[in-house]
């Protein structure tokens, strides 16, 4: 049944970037079209505690952000829906099985008694196998619409021209990392960071010679490319792509979490930094809190919380964690409110997104690839401006 009573919540649709990975990973710092690398030690750990943060915040009874009728120890399969993105490495779908054995750890309560009347306990200590969905790019363009996507590209190209004062800026940083960076194109800012920052954590002798400072500045330039590649001028633009295929995946989520016959109630999507940058632009969100501009940390999450109002209204608040290193969930204003009846945010956001492959198709100039060489196209303006082919 829907809460009613102002104490907890109905349910929560999650967003989390994977943790921290290998350098080996292949990303074509031109398309962004990309082979995902390994998680390391470091990365479960960040997802497990991310994990353990929401089991604290959503799934304990005493929790003011606790949901209503959610199971809290044994996982209800039904009361759960999770996906990742996968491919290469797979660190994004090894991340959401990281982060839910935070959620859901080994309990000696995870047994069965066969008919015979013996008790078996789940092997690891009781480990609990919650299903994730994985989603390969070619399979769908829900999590990496950016991907063979012409338009963007186009968008790529301005981008890149708008961005040449930013190299102006970075040129004396650019001279202090050129004997840090092993011959690496001192081309793409957002190239040079990646780099610096995993070998920064995970090379040690590179960790004593580096000077902390260059980390930052490198950090602060990349904040600022990739701010303006996952944006755009308007909403509904190709540059705001990452978010707007996902956004009809979070409509439908919170909308089903309002049925009086819906099981769902934690829905969670395992994701890389792209979307989240797309996200607080859309929304606002940057306008009011300018700290969240740029590339959000290893496990760092967004939170829908789906509440109820005295009046019997679903109140939609957003809310984000910036990685293991910042303490707990803060509110951040969509559109400068605290938060939005369901209707609202749907209103506010629906006319931007993409919920179809024809719709990507056709919103990305996409003939080819990614499933779209079977859609008719002679009736597209764009493709045939004198008519019908």
């Amino acid at each position: 049944m829907v809460n009613k009573s102002g104490a907890g919540l109905i349910g929560v649709v999650l967003l989390a970037r994977h943790g921290d990975r290998s350098d080996v990973v292949f990303q074509n710092y031109t398309t962004y079209d990309s082979t995902q690398g390994y998680l390391t030690p470091y990365g479960s750990s960040q997802e497990y505690a991310l994990g353990r943060y929401l089991r604290d915040t959503y799934l304990d009874p005493g929790s003011p952000s606790y949901i209503q009728g959610i199971s809290t120890e044994i996982a209800d399969v039904d009361q759960l829906f999770v996906q990742a993105d996968a491919g290469g490495g797979n660190v994004i779908l090894d991340s959401a099985y990281a982060l839910l054995q935070g959620l859901y750890p080994p309990t000696e309560k995870s047994t069965i008694t066969l008919a015979n009347g013996h008790t078996v306990e789940a092997p690891l200590g009781g480990y609990q196998y919650i299903p994730v969905e994985s989603l390969e790019f070619w399979q769908a363009s829900l999590l990496t619409s950016w991907m063979d996507c012409n338009y963007f590209q186009l968008h790529m190209g301005r981008v890149n021209e708008a961005l040449k004062d930013v190299a102006s800026q970075a040129a004396p940083f650019l001279q202090a990392v050129q004997p840090y960076l092993n011959g690496m194109d001192t081309d793409f800012l957002n190239m040079i960071y990646d780099y610096l920052n995993v070998q920064y954590i995970h090379n040690a002798t590179f960790f004593r010679s580096f000077p902390e400072t260059l980390v930052q500045q490198a950090r602060h330039f990349a904040n600022i490319h990739e701010q303006r590649v996952f944006t755009d001028t308007a909403q509904n633009a190709v540059g705001q792509i990452p978010i707007r295929t996902i956004w009809p995946w979070i409509f439908w989520s919170l909308g089903n979490m309002t049925l009086p016959n819906n099981q769902v109630k934690l829905a969670l999507t395992e994701v890389d930094y792209k979307p989240f940058i797309s996200l607080f632009n859309v929304t606002n969100a940057t306008v009011t809190n300018p700290d969240i501009f740029g590339i959000v940390n290893y496990a760092a999450a967004v939170a829908f919380e789906l509440s109820q109002d005295s009046v019997g209204d679903h109140v939609v608040t957003m809310k984000f964690k910036n990685g293991t290193d910042d303490a707990e969930f803060k509110p951040l204003k969509m559109f400068g409110q605290v938060n939005l009846t369901l209707p609202q945010m749907i209103k506010a956001l629906d006319w931007t997104t993409i919920n179809s492959t024809i719709n990507w198709c056709f919103g990305c100039n996409q003939t080819v690839l990614r499933g779209c060489s079977v859609y008719n196209y002679s009736n597209d303006p764009f493709l045939h401006p004198g008519g019908s082919a």
